[in-house]
């Protein structure tokens, strides 16, 4: 649909593209980019025609370039540059209409119904048609970028050329447009060329991403292997971090700042625990990464208020999540930095251990009780849920920097550590009457300071994992202890 090869040129004798040869398949979306200065919108003007390239040739729909006279490109590229000088005094719908005016023959025309039909979608699909009749004048920056936009749509290109197209555009409306687009790639095979600077957009909507250095293709490839973070830091010169999205299959790309993330004193010597009526709050003067399945706060996160909560044991609220936020204003307690966990077992019967050696410190606080141990091996042949008070909260805490496989990694030693010390303590589940593993809600948190060292690995064997390990079997075995004295003296 969209051919170049071996193009370049730029403004005078400085070449600010050199050597560009890509493809672009009909129906594809396809990003280009770069930082500032490396040919990205220079390379955009080459292919409509806006400015002259000095070398290589480039085709459209199998036909050179400068074989086209304008009229006839217009039927086949729509561009909506970054800058733009419209008449606007003219109305919105004025301004869509003129997309139509390639597809039009003759000095003196009117719009046909089909013209009208392609108008009104591109409005609706731009989210400009509420305001068809007032003038451009009297719009903000994103709205007269949208009515832009709906003209270069009822155009009814074959390619579409769009120069930072989301750059004036707020959230809801650069997703609204990306995903017309998207739509538009799909339902009438259009060809999507965009410049962007926003990694991720390009990440989760292109087909392919070229990335431009100095005005010279650094990759073109899938989002996936383009967004490799030693070559975008190569390319952007800042640091850079790469995970993947939590929704859909693509990287998402983050800043890291230049910040010092090393403390003044110990991180676990940080933490201040005090004690209420009702709960246990474990606080810390800085925040901490942690991974968790708590009732708040629950996946990865940054938190630096860790709190378990003690309920009646007939507690039930329609939506537990929202009945504990309420809890925490009460507590004036900020609840985006909470990580907050639940449990009917006694917290007084908690208990907490430290493990330090040359690569740092761990702490484990741990609760436990067993009224609905579960055999998870067992579990299917459960009928019923559990009515008994149990449930086993374990909070670990770790001077240094964990990689994400290290948080997987310290949450299976965690769970073996757990499941050892509960056979060691003898707990039955109660309908399998076998060893229990666990009970049907128990809740952990892995929470790591941030500084050195970095923990590549939290395995069993590992030198973390040995600590974890040691620190969490001790916590539980003694709740577990003091569990069970509980039992006894209240029958």
């Amino acid at each position: 649909m969209l051919q170049l090869k071996d193009v370049s040129g730029g403004y005078g004798e400085t070449w600010v593209v050199k050597n560009i040869s890509f493809h672009i398949r009909q129906g594809e979306i396809f990003s280009i980019v770069g930082p500032n200065g490396s040919g990205k919108s220079t390379l955009l003007k080459f292919i409509y025609g806006a400015l002259p390239y000095d070398q290589g040739e480039i085709y459209v729909d199998g036909r050179p370039l400068h074989e086209y006279s304008q009229k006839e490109l217009a039927k086949k590229v729509a561009v909506l540059p970054q800058h733009s000088t419209s008449a606007f005094s003219y109305t919105v719908r004025q301004i869509v209409s003129l997309g139509r005016y390639p597809h039009q023959k003759g000095w003196f025309h009117q719009e046909t119904v089909e013209d009208e039909k392609i108008i009104e979608e591109a409005m609706k699909d731009t989210g400009v048609y509420e305001f068809q009749d007032q003038t451009m004048d009297a719009l903000s920056g994103g709205e007269k970028q949208r009515v832009l936009l709906a003209r270069a749509l009822a155009q009814e290109p074959l390619i579409l050329l769009l120069d930072e197209p989301t750059n004036h555009l707020d959230i809801s409306y650069q997703i609204s447009l990306l995903n017309t687009l998207k739509k538009w790639t799909k339902t009438k095979k259009l060809t999507v060329l965009a410049v962007l600077h926003d990694l991720n957009m390009a990440a989760m909507y292109s087909d392919r991403v070229l990335l431009l250095k100095d005005g010279e293709k650094k990759a073109l490839d899938k989002p996936a292997y383009v967004m490799n973070k030693p070559l975008l830091e190569e390319v952007y010169r800042t640091e850079l971090f790469r995970k993947e999205h939590p929704i859909v299959p693509t990287p998402l790309i983050t800043l890291v700042p230049s910040m010092s993330s090393s403390h003044s004193s110990s991180p676990i010597d940080a933490l201040q625990v005090t004690t209420g009526e009702d709960y246990v709050h474990i606080r810390s003067p800085f925040y901490w990464k942690t991974l968790s399945s708590a009732v708040i706060g629950a996946g990865f996160g940054w938190h630096r208020h860790f709190i378990n909560r003690h309920v009646d044991k007939h507690y039930n609220a329609d939506d537990p999540a929202s009945e504990y936020r309420t809890y925490l204003k009460k507590l004036q307690i900020d609840i985006a930095d909470t990580a907050g966990m639940m449990t009917a077992a006694q917290l007084d019967g908690g208990k907490m251990k430290r493990r330090v050696d040359e690569d740092g410190a761990v702490l484990v606080y741990a609760t436990a009780g067993t009224g609905n141990a579960v055999d998870a091996s067992l579990a299917y042949e459960k009928t019923s849920l559990p009515v008994t008070i149990g449930t086993i909260n374990i909070w670990i805490f770790i001077q240094g920097s964990l990689t994400e496989a290290a948080f997987a990694q310290v949450l299976m030693t965690a769970t073996e550590a757990k499941a050892k010390a509960m056979m060691d303590k003898g707990v039955v589940d109660p309908d399998t009457k076998t060893i229990a593993t666990g009970t049907s809600t128990d809740s952990v948190l892995v929470a790591a300071s941030g500084d050195d060292p970095t923990h590549e690995y939290g395995g069993t064997i590992s030198p973390l994992g040995k600590k974890v390990a040691k620190a969490v079997y001790d916590a539980v075995s003694e709740t577990l202890t003091n569990d069970e004295i509980r039992q006894k003296e209240t029958t």
